[in-house]
């Protein structure tokens, strides 16, 4: 049966350097529960040590986790991955990884913790998560459709990390399964902003740092169930799924 899914698909952790330390898995599971989403995905910097802690603190409840990664790519644009399996996404976490050089300086970047279900700290990630990676967007892309996942331009109306402020437009050749808008534009206004870019299905997150920005910003989604391959459905209205805007 088709249901409304509020989906909330760009939420960071503790893990990435600018999130805050209240972000740790059980509480912002607790958190898009109090919101009112069905579906979230952790979407930590260049990183995905987060995730499966996140998907254990939402064992038994009513939320769906997907796992994700927000990742910099060479041209500092920021493009966010999601899947339906961790084993999918860690995959990509290798690729990443072996892409990715720098070391985290704690007093400038902020804190990196790795904490599990309970609330336990299990460590700190060292690497240079704030950092760029030497992946192409165009090569980004693929890897992640070759693995099975979603690949979607982030926060495209913002003034930096995204496809248009470091390109300038979105290359043709780069197959995006949808655009991102921010907290602070409705799907609508976007659409009146970027009329070139009609063809692409557009969606919100909050892109959440805080606890208080949880679902701060989400998408209603029109779907069987709260999965990739629905949400990409949705993206291309078959099936009777689609995004409600």
């Amino acid at each position: 049966m088709l249901k409304i899914f509020n989906c909330d698909l760009h939420i960071h952790t503790c893990l990435s350097p600018c999130g805050d330390l209240d972000m740790y898995p059980r509480a912002l599971v607790e958190k898009s529960l109090e919101r009112g989403l069905h579906v979230i995905a952790i979407c930590d910097h260049n990183s995905s040590e987060n995730v499966q802690y996140v998907i254990k603190a939402a064992r038994r409840k009513p939320l769906i986790i997907l796992p994700g990664m927000e990742i910099t790519t060479r041209e500092e644009v920021h493009l966010l991955a999601l899947f339906d399996r961790l084993d999918e996404l860690q995959v990509l976490q290798e690729i990443v990884y072996s892409n990715l050089s720098g070391k985290n300086d704690e007093d400038v970047f902020g804190c990196q913790a790795i904490v599990n279900e309970m609330g336990e700290v299990e460590g700190f990630n060292e690497r240079l998560l704030i950092g760029a990676t030497d992946l192409s967007l165009k090569g980004l892309v693929e890897d992640i459709h070759r693995l099975g996942g979603l690949a979607i331009a982030a926060h495209i109306d913002r003034e930096g990390f995204s496809v248009i402020s470091q390109l300038g437009f979105i290359p043709e050749d780069i197959k995006f399964d949808a655009l991102e808008i921010s907290a602070r534009l409705e799907i609508e206004e976007a659409r009146e902003k970027y009329p070139q870019l009609l063809s692409y299905p557009f969606l919100k997150s909050s892109d959440a740092h805080f606890l208080r920005d949880i679902g701060g910003a989400f998408t209603k989604f029109f779907l069987e169930e709260g999965t990739t391959t629905e949400i990409k459905m949705a993206f291309a209205k078959k099936g009777g799924r689609y995004i409600m805007e």
